[in-house]
């Protein structure tokens, strides 16, 4: 059964930082991309960040480049989301996600709430 348990979110001022980390078991971790994406409150689901399959590759959404970093230790069947310079739009749930071929499966999510 393909798990995906997301952690590290929290409140933090503007300006801030928080580390995010989502830990899969049920599948050949290093044989998948994975990817972050958010949700706030009314809004739709969009993406944040991708991770390719060797942990080598990695793209942003525009609104996070440069902010958030995006890692991936297949020895841990973790990637971990380093989010800086935090704004209150940032305010989300931060849920990772990982499509293995004809299935695509999401964790429940970790709240991310950035205050002014």
């Amino acid at each position: 059964q393909v798990t995906l348990v997301e952690s590290g979110g929290g409140l933090v001022q503007a300006g801030g930082s928080l580390r995010l980390s989502c830990r899969g078991s049920g599948f050949t971790f290093s044989s998948y991309d994975m990817r972050w994406f958010r949700q706030a409150p009314g809004k739709d689901r969009e993406f944040v960040a991708h991770v390719n399959l060797k942990g080598l590759i990695t793209n942003y959404a525009y609104s996070v480049k440069g902010r958030f970093t995006l890692s991936k230790e297949s020895s841990k069947n973790t990637v971990a989301l380093q989010m800086s310079s935090l704004k209150p739009e940032d305010t989300a749930v931060y849920l990772c996600q990982v499509d293995i071929p004809g299935l695509n499966y999401w964790g429940k999510g970790t709240l991310v709430t950035v205050s002014t």
